[in-house]
């Protein structure tokens, strides 16, 4: 399987933009994209769990988790939640645990490393609002790649020409 980053990178320097190289891959599923969905919230994962239940296809939720290195914005059961309802993967700014199980999910999961406290469930935060972290505006609507290479950004949908 060829590398998606780098071939996206090459074939549209312009319109690309590259996160800062800050997360691990963690998710079954190497490489993946589509349409950004934002939320933003600290250590607080219930409306992580509000969108990973509404169908996902052709789209991956960005979650701004505000850096927090405490508590694990997404574990095995949300994960597999979005699977079934075909997300095609999830971005957190934050942790995540569980990493065996979700290893072995068919989903795209990239994140800052492993915590194994949950979160609190207040109902707090923000859907559908501009994130910028890493160096880059992620904005709803707009597209994302992720593979072992990193992830970037693009106002547009992208596809790779084959030679």
């Amino acid at each position: 399987m060829e590398d998606l980053l780098p071939e996206l990178c090459d074939q549209f320097p312009d319109l690309v933009q590259v996160v800062e190289p800050m997360f691990g891959s963690f998710g079954g599923k190497e490489r993946f994209g589509g349409e950004i969905v934002t939320l933003k919230a600290f250590e607080d994962n219930s409306l992580v769990r509000e969108q990973v239940a509404l169908p996902g296809q052709g789209k991956v939720l960005v979650v701004d988790g505000g850096g927090s290195m405490r508590k694990a914005m997404l574990g095995d059961m949300l994960a597999e939640k979005a699977t079934v309802n075909g997300w095609e993967g999830i971005i957190i700014y934050g942790c995540i645990r569980d990493v065996n199980a979700i290893a072995d999910l068919n989903v795209g999961v990239q994140a800052l490393g492993a915590h194994p406290m949950k979160t609190d469930k207040k109902g707090l935060g923000e859907l559908n609002v501009d994130l910028t972290f890493g160096g880059v505006t992620f904005r709803p609507g707009e597209y994302v790649y992720a593979d072992n290479n990193g992830v970037l950004v693009s106002p547009s949908k992208l596809e790779v020409a084959e030679d």
